[in-house]
This record gives structure tokens, C-alpha cells and sequence, in this order.
């Protein structure tokens, strides 16, 4: 493939501009797309931290950040098996690249490391939305240094992050649909509790209150309060030695006879 010339013209005013910084600013860009990664692993295990408190889809999406970053780079992998676009620093005369170029046979397009970065964002995205004006501005950034330093065209970096940004969030959602229950299950047992946190506490119904001698039968009571204390809307059944008086019948409620003597 070969690359576009308007991609290539912005390729060399960055490198150009880029061969002009100081030393300094050469070592971070080399080292940046490196330590970003770096970045983003420690916020999946701190996604997946944060994410023991909560239910299991919030769970199913921490765990399943990580595979959607894989998948994202496995077709970024196998698209630039078949489309062969060769480096610009190779590719572009007199390009100045500051990062050694890759061996012949490692295609330009599209940016793995912009696919990585842009799909490592978006999937912690997916699971932790507060993080979004952190880790999209910052895998923006690593997803440029890689024209910056001269290995990558501005439509290799533009093309993975693109790709990064859609395929991690439809993988993500997907594997949901079937982490989210075994992760349920596991919080049954012991490991499961340590590792994915316990099942968050339901809201409890109120129970019905319990009569001494008696239990909760039949429909229930219109009208307020009914005589021993009860809850309004609760049937009580009277105990067999209680007298039946009219507020009773009155109130609907049924008398247990006792045997006959």
C-alpha cells in the first residue's frame, strides 16, 4: 500500500519540527508509548479493584477490559499482514526519524500502538467513566508520539486509534454478557469472595411481623390498625384460645374454632 501524499507532506513537517526539540524531549516521546501502557495496566488492576464493591456486570466489564485490548490489537495485527504499507522512515526521503525504524517485514499501517492505546482507553471507558478526561487525552497523545518520533504516518495513528476506540468497546460488551454471570457464581464461594468481592447487599423487603401462636394467612386486613399491635395491610390469624370479639368480624377476620368439648 502506499501511503497517501497528504499524510506523507504532515509526516515530514512533524518529523522535521520533532528533529528541532531538545534531547530531552526525544527520550520521553521514545519512552512515553512504553510507560502509557504501563499506565493503562495499572488502571485495569485498579478498575478491577474499585470494581469488588459493585455488581457483576461492573466486574464482568473490569475483567473484560484487558481481552478487548487484545482483540482490538489482534485485528490491527492481521490488517497490516494484508494491506503491507511500508514505514515512512523507509518509505519517505530523507525522513528524520528519531526512533530507530523497524526491521523490513514490521508494515506501518495501521499503528498497533495507537490501536493499543486508543482501545485500552475506551475500554476503561466502558467500565469507569470518570476516567474519561484522563485516559483519552493521554492515549491521544501516545497514539501522536508515534509520528513524532518517525515511525508511524499521521493515517497509521489516526487508523488504530479509530480501530482501538470501536472494536475494544463492542468486544467488552460483549464478553460481559458472559463474565458477568460466572463472576455471580463465583462470589458464592470463598475464592470467589476474595478475588471479585462479595455480592453487594440487596434492599431487604420488610417482613411481616409474627404472632405468638399463630402465622400469616389470607388476605389483607383492610382498614388501619388492627387489635394486638399489627402491621395495617397484614392478615392476622387469632390464637385458638383468644376471644372473638365484634371488632374482629368487623375487621374481617376469621375465627379459629377450637375443638368442641
Amino acid at each position: 500500500m502506499q501511503a497517501p501524499e497528504f499524510s506523507a507532506d504532515l509526516y515530514r513537517e512533524i518529523a522535521e519540527f520533532a528533529h528541532g526539540t531538545p534531547s530531552w524531549v526525544h527520550t520521553v516521546a521514545e519512552i512515553g508509548t512504553d510507560a502509557g501502557l504501563l499506565l493503562f495496566a495499572a488502571l485495569f488492576v485498579a478498575g478491577w479493584w474499585r470494581a469488588r464493591g459493585a455488581d457483576a456486570r461492573a466486574m464482568g466489564l473490569a475483567l473484560a477490559a484487558p481481552f478487548a485490548v487484545v482483540a482490538a490489537y489482534l485485528v490491527s495485527e492481521v490488517s497490516k499482514s494484508f494491506i503491507e504499507e511500508e514505514r515512512p522512515c523507509r518509505a519517505v526521503a530523507g525522513a528524520m526519524n528519531i526512533a530507530a525504524c523497524p526491521a523490513p517485514g514490521d508494515w506501518s499501517f495501521p499503528s498497533n500502538h495507537a490501536t493499543i492505546a486508543a482501545a485500552s482507553a475506551a475500554a476503561i471507558v466502558v467500565a469507569w467513566r470518570a476516567m474519561a478526561p484522563v485516559v483519552l487525552p493521554l492515549a491521544m497523545l501516545m497514539a501522536f508520539s508515534r509520528v513524532f518520533v518517525g515511525v508511524h504516518y499521521p493515517h497509521d495513528v489516526a487508523a488504530g486509534f479509530v480501530l482501538g476506540c470501536v472494536a475494544a468497546p463492542v468486544v467488552a460488551v460483549v464478553l460481559v454478557r458472559v463474565v458477568a454471570p460466572v463472576v455471580d457464581a463465583l462470589r458464592g464461594v470463598p475464592v470467589g469472595v476474595m478475588l471479585l468481592g462479595p455480592r453487594p447487599a440487596g434492599v431487604s423487603g420488610a417482613s411481616l411481623p409474627r404472632m405468638s401462636g399463630a402465622g400469616v394467612a389470607g388476605a389483607p386486613v383492610p382498614g388501619g390498625a388492627v387489635p394486638g399491635g399489627a402491621v395495617a395491610g397484614a392478615a392476622v390469624v387469632p390464637e385458638a384460645d383468644s376471644a372473638v370479639t365484634m371488632p374482629d368480624v368487623m375487621g374481617g377476620v376469621v375465627p379459629r374454632r377450637g375443638p368442641r368439648t
